[in-house]
């Protein structure tokens, strides 16, 4: 059962509000050049569509700071996130050239003057700041402090971080923790949790490929949501960022932090299975596209009669395979079977008249 949702800040970033009154948002980040302008904003609009919620830039020159009013005037309309290091004043340039969020760390920017300038201008134009914390960029006092970057150290770092902000009187803030073990990400993100009540940018950092990734990132991501943890998420990959867009969906709906769509069930298969029960499952997550529903769905396809509409009793509805047919069960109910040539085109008709 999950626990209920850490209680929150609500923080405004552009058209959406981070924090526990709305829902876990989806991030991801331009893989592109940060000189190829043109090529930044094609990722943006194939991201966008693809069903990130928040999208970032890394900004390491005046040159790349273009980037944001260009994909504003080509019809980005998702918040965007200026990734911001050592050099203060392209935070102050992105934030007059129309990000939507500032994401720096206030250790490596510099002496307090400028930080207090980055607040000025961010407050000015009621941008955000994401603190960003990981294992690499930990301050050398707390680092000596605890010997290692410990979850431990990681979570002083970050509110060190936020006491910064706070000096100046900026409470606009979201903090990120990241570290490439899931398990050091959990406890450290479950200390912060407990100390503050900013929203939390949630990931494993450097998680891998899409495959070792996802299973990372599905540990440290999926851990905290259920925990009641984490107000938006990004699942970082060495692989396309669309791959990215789809793992983050999936941590959400296993995670029951999801927002609707078709939730699949389907077993591993066993002696009983008398159905090709692997190429329905994969025709049918191919054909997902097709259900025209817009409520949350259930949905289970199962090898056999025996176990199958009693261990998805819960489904909205879904199939039971047998020999040359497949039984059709709504809530657990047998209302009907289909022919084995023509069952994922019924049952997708069948979902849609739901």
């Amino acid at each position: 059962m999950l626990r209920k949702r850490r209680k929150t800040k609500q923080v405004k970033v552009g058209s959406l509000t981070i924090g526990s009154d709305n829902p876990v948002y989806i991030q991801s980040m331009a893989n592109t050049p940060a000189s190829d302008i043109d090529g930044g904003v094609r990722q943006a609009l194939l991201m966008q569509g693809a069903g990130c919620e928040i999208f970032r830039f890394a900004v390491p020159d005046t040159r790349a700071v273009g980037i944001f009013e260009a994909a504003k005037a080509n019809g980005v309309n998702m918040p965007l996130v200026a990734d911001i290091h050592f050099d203060y004043r392209l935070a102050i340039e992105c934030a007059y050239a129309g990000a939507d969020k500032i994401r720096i760390n206030p250790g490596n920017i510099g002496s307090e003057d400028r930080i207090k300038e980055v607040v000025r201008v961010c407050r000015e134009k009621r941008i955000p700041i994401r603190i960003g914390v990981n294992s690499g960029s930990l301050e050398k006092e707390i680092l000596a402090k605890y010997g290692s970057p410990s979850p431990e150290a990681l979570a002083e770092s970050a509110l060190y971080h936020v006491s910064l902000l706070e000096k100046f009187d900026f409470y606009d803030t979201v903090i990120s923790i990241k570290a490439s073990s899931p398990s050091a990400m959990i406890m450290a993100n479950r200390i912060l949790a407990e100390k503050c009540d900013y929203p939390l940018h949630i990931g494993v950092t450097e998680a891998g490929s899409a495959f070792t990734g996802t299973i990372k990132s599905a540990v440290g991501i999926g851990s905290l949501l259920c925990d009641g943890i984490g107000d938006t998420i990004r699942v970082s990959l060495t692989a396309s960022p669309e791959k990215e867009i789809e793992a983050a969906r999936a941590i959400l709906d296993a995670s029951g932090c999801g927002r609707g769509g078709v939730s699949l069930v389907s077993c591993p298969t066993c002696g009983r299975t008398n159905i090709d029960l692997i190429s329905l499952v994969n025709e049918f997550e191919i054909r997902k596209s097709e259900i025209k529903t817009e409520r949350p769905i259930t949905v289970a396809i199962m090898g056999c009669a025996v176990n199958g509409p009693g261990e998805a009793r819960e489904a909205d509805i879904g199939i039971a395979g047998g020999r040359g047919e497949a039984l059709l069960f709504k809530k657990g109910v047998i209302v009907g079977k289909l022919p084995e040539n023509a069952i994922i085109d019924a049952l997708i008709e069948e979902i849609n008249r739901l």
